[in-house]
């Protein structure tokens, strides 16, 4: 199994190499156009791995165990869509830091991103690590895991039907990362300048090493990711313990939140239905989880169900969320 992990992690640094170090070195802009189509590129590349999946369980590559090929892969689908789907409201949260705590210019963004995905893929690959042994070790977990899951959809549903302003609910998104106790945390360790110094991180000033405001919005959004992961991971770790599985299907959606940020970010207000989706969807998974020694759900029908959940969330922002907003 080192092989195909070695193997991955080389495939995800190539990868890596490639959008910063090749295709994105200089700071600029990213349009629509090109947002849309590294997106495509990006999930393209997640679901396609799914195939990978299937081969190594269904032909047991390098002795790989676990489930049969077919469902292995399902498992796959399902875990990535289900990070996919709840990475949303991550994108919701960066756009806040980015325009209205940091005000990072545009042209910047798409660094802070790079390095901000680069230390959640870290995070991530130690918090599933963690889960999956915690998963494996103690089975009351998942009762836990599952009451957490369900609290956070109902609180979800209820944040919506509040009816908050604008102004009051951005303000609440951003107390959630504590992003406003960042700045003063570090400026007692560290020097801050103002400015972002032509998309650097640090600087040299007046002999001493500086840190810049590109630094602490990357360290806000580390932040971010961190308090958003406690709810994705137990729910992926709801749909499998493999973690070969979760960890590579995770990765895989994370990659792939910079370009769908760009074509997000600017639209975010019209996908309201989506909270309503993702707070079902949790609080779903949440009694799935619970009731896990009373009834079996197949790895298929959890895809299915993630996927109509999520989809009609999707439609139906778009058919009635922009009229309502219109009207009122």
């Amino acid at each position: 199994m080192i092989w195909f992990w070695l193997g991955y992690f080389g495939l995800v640094a190539l990868l890596l190499f490639l959008d910063l170090g090749v295709l994105h070195r200089k700071a600029q802009e990213q349009s629509l156009r090109s947002a849309v189509a590294w997106t495509i590129v990006w999930v393209a590349l997640g679901l396609s791995f799914s195939g990978i999946v299937y081969l190594m369980y269904e032909h047991h590559w390098l002795g790989v165990v676990g489930p049969r090929g077919g469902d292995a892969a399902v498992t796959y689908v399902s875990a990535y869509l289900l990070e996919q789907a709840l990475s949303i409201d991550n994108i919701f949260v960066i756009a806040l830091i980015f325009r209205r705590r940091f005000r990072v210019p545009t042209k910047y963004q798409h660094r802070v991103l790079f390095w901000g995905i680069l230390g959640a893929i870290v995070f991530r690959i130690t918090m599933l690590g963690g889960g999956v042994w915690l998963a494996r070790t103690f089975d009351w977990i998942f009762y836990v895991f599952g009451a957490y899951l369900g609290w956070q959809g109902l609180s979800l549903l209820l944040e919506h039907y509040k009816h908050k302003n604008d102004a009051e609910e951005e303000e609440e998104e951003l107390d959630k990362v504590g992003n406003s106790r960042v700045l003063k945390i570090v400026r007692r360790f560290v020097k801050v300048v103002d400015g972002d110094h032509g998309g650097k991180f640090s600087v040299i000033e007046n002999g001493r090493r500086a840190l810049t405001t590109l630094a602490i919005c990357l360290i806000t959004i580390e932040i971010a990711d961190i308090v958003f992961a406690l709810d994705s991971i137990p729910a992926v770790l709801s749909v499998s313990s493999e973690a070969f599985i979760i960890i590579t299907s995770n990765i895989f959606a994370i990659m792939g939140l910079r370009s769908l940020y760009f074509v997000l970010a600017g639209a975010m207000e019209q996908f309201e239905y989506l909270e309503i989706a993702l707070g079902i969807l949790l609080i779903g998974i949440g009694v799935k989880m619970i009731a896990h020694k009373w009834f079996h759900i197949s790895h298929l029908v959890s895809l299915i169900g993630i996927a109509a959940i999520i989809g009609t969330g999707v439609v139906a922002s778009m058919l009635f969320g922009t009229k309502d907003k219109e009207a009122s």
